[in-house]
């Protein structure tokens, strides 16, 4: 799924980006993709702090 991106400034550690470019190396997959990725496993991790529709998927229990 292909999504408009904006630009950021995002500060990693050394040892953070000597293990991406590693990762870039081996799998052709660009850093920036690799962050993405990361954003997204805390953003899905702490949906529940997040507001935003109920999940079709939830169960509002009978009064």
């Amino acid at each position: 799924m292909s999504r408009k991106k904006i630009s950021t400034t995002v500060y990693i550690t050394p040892d953070q980006l000597d293990k991406l470019k590693i990762l870039n190396e081996k799998t052709k997959v660009p850093v920036a993709e690799y962050i993405r990725q990361g954003i997204d496993l805390v953003l899905e991790k702490y949906k529940d702090k997040l507001p935003g529709q109920l999940d079709l998927n939830h169960t509002i229990p009978p009064e």
